[in-house]
């Protein structure tokens, strides 16, 4: 297993480290809101994973499509951007509503913006790379 996280990009690690955390502390949450808080943060979390692997896996290269390409590689980086936004506001509205615990919510937080970041320069890289910025 070492050897496959080590091929992957450290943005899809941190995602899959944030998604198995979300997992472990949500089984924990009270019943009452499973279907409020629970399943919508666990579901953003693989979300988050699946654009993730979707704008790594958009090939752009010089050509006819390359535009096209890139629009699609860098609209799936934003719906990653979007999703790690809309799970830290759903963490923090569960955390009001005491479904986690503050040191749930400080954890989600940080991995959360960590995400961010690494999407954030992954998207100036790629602006660069591709001749777009």
């Amino acid at each position: 297993m070492p050897e496959k996280r080590q091929s992957e990009l450290t943005v899809v690690m941190r995602a899959k480290d944030l998604c198995r955390y979300i997992m472990t502390i949500t089984q924990k949450c009270p019943k009452q809101f499973r279907f409020i808080f629970t399943t919508r943060i666990q579901n953003l979390s693989l979300d988050i994973i699946e654009h993730i692997y979707r704008a790594n896996d958009t090939f752009v290269a010089n050509g006819p499509d390359k535009q096209l390409n890139y629009k699609r590689r860098l609209n799936f980086q934003h719906e990653a951007l979007t999703e790690l936004r809309l799970l830290a506001y759903f963490a923090q509205v569960a955390l009001e509503e005491k479904a986690i615990l503050p040191k749930h919510y400080e954890q989600i937080s940080m991995q959360s913006v960590d995400c961010m970041n690494m999407i954030g320069a992954w998207i100036l890289s790629d602006k660069k790379r591709f001749g777009y910025g």
